[in-house]
C-alpha cells in the first residue's frame, strides 16, 4: 500500500514567518515531477507542532487541492494525547488522505496496555495508520514483543516508519512483519541498509532537496540493480548528513534558502542554523552535482 519514496514535507516560510504559498506550491509541484510516490504533510519536518488548527487546515486546503490525486498523501495526526490526536485524525479524513501518521505518544512514554489503545482508538476512525517508531525523539523504544501485539490487535495499522538506529531490532522487525506491513525507512542515511532487509520504501525529510535521487536510487535497487543504487547512493550520502547537521528541518531550509527555494525560517523553539554548520553545508553545495537537486 505505501511502498516508494515518500517525501515529509517543508512548510516553507516567509520571514515574518507565515506559510509562504507560492513557495509551497512550487515545492509540491517539483515533487510530483520528480517522481516521488507519496508525500507527507504536517509530519515533524513540516513543524506541524508549531502551527495553529486554522493553519493546517488552510495549508491541507491549499496542497490537497494541488496535489489533485497525482500522488499518494499520508497527513501526520499524531500527538501524545489520545483525545487530540483523534481530533486530529477526525480533521485529516475530511480530505481522504491515503493514510495517517501517528507517532507513538512523546513524553508520557506509554505503557504496552496503554499504547495498543492509544491506536486502537485512531483504528476505530477506519483510515490506514503509518505507525511512526523513533524513540530518539519519543523517549519511547517499543519492545518487539509489544510491537507483535499492535500488529496482531490494530489491523488498520497498514505501514511502520522505523526511525530507529538498532539495526539488529530493525532486522528483527523486517523479518518478522515485513510480509505483512509496508516497512518505511525513517533514516536517510540508511536507505540502503533498508531496503536491503526488505523495506517497502522510505519517507524522508532529506527528499524535499533531493527527491530525484533518492527516487533514482529506489527505482535502481528495486529493478535488481544493486550495485547501480549504491554509485547512485554514494554522492548524496554527505548531503543526507548534512540535512541533519541540526536539528531536521533547520539545515532542509537552510539548503533551500541557498538554492532560492525558500527562506531558511524556521519557528521557535528551532532556531537558525550555526555559522559552522552553514559553511559545511555551503562547501558540499560547491561540490554537489545539480542533478542531485529537486
Amino acid at each position: 500500500m505505501f511502498t516508494g519514496v515518500y517525501t515529509a514535507l517543508i512548510t516553507p516560510f516567509d520571514t515574518n514567518g507565515n506559510i509562504d504559498y507560492p513557495a509551497l506550491g512550487a515545492l509540491l509541484e517539483a515533487q510530483i515531477n520528480a517522481k516521488v510516490d507519496g508525500l507527507v504533510l504536517l509530519g515533524t519536518t513540516a513543524e506541524a507542532a508549531t502551527m495553529t488548527p486554522q493553519e493546517k487546515q488552510a495549508l491541507l486546503d491549499f496542497a490537497v487541492n494541488k496535489i489533485n490525486g497525482r500522488v499518494k498523501i499520508i497527513i501526520g495526526t499524531g500527538t501524545n494525547n489520545t483525545v487530540t490526536t483523534l481530533e486530529h485524525t477526525r480533521a485529516a479524513l475530511a480530505y481522504k488522505p491515503d493514510g495517517v501518521l501517528v507517532v507513538t505518544p512523546y513524553y508520557n512514554k506509554p505503557n504496552p496496555a496503554g499504547l495498543i489503545a492509544h491506536y486502537q482508538a485512531v483504528a476505530q476512525l477506519g483510515t490506514p495508520i503509518v505507525l511512526y517508531h523513533i524513540p530518539g525523539r519519543t523517549g519511547l523504544k517499543v519492545p518487539a514483543g509489544v510491537m507483535n501485539q499492535l500488529l496482531e490487535q490494530v489491523p488498520q495499522i497498514r505501514a511502520v516508519k522505523e526511525s530507529d538506529y538498532d539495526m539488529a531490532g530493525v532486522t528483527d522487525f523486517a523479518v518478522k512483519h515485513a510480509h505483512q506491513v509496508n516497512y518505511l525507512c525513517g533514516n536517510d542515511d540508511m536507505f540502503l541498509s533498508f531496503l536491503s532487509i526488505g523495506a517497502s520504501g522510505i519517507i524522508s525529510a532529506a527528499a524535499n532537496i533531493f527527491a530525484p535521487a533518492f527516487v533514482a536510487v529506489y527505482q535502481a535497487f528495486k529493478a535488481g540493480d544493486t550495485q547501480k543504487a549504491w554509485e547512485l547512493y554514494k554522492p548524496l550520502y554527505p548531503l543526507i548528513k548534512a540535512c541533519y547537521f541540526e536539528t531536521n528541518p533547520t539545515c532542509v531550509k537552510y539548503i533551500f534558502s541557498r538554492l532560492n527555494k525558500c527562506t531558511e525560517t524556521v519557528r521557535l523553539p528551532l532556531g537558525p542554523v550555526g555559522k559552522e554548520s552553514k559553511g559545511q553545508i555551503d562547501a558540499l553545495l560547491q561540490r554537489a552535482d545539480a542533478n542531485l537537486f529537486i
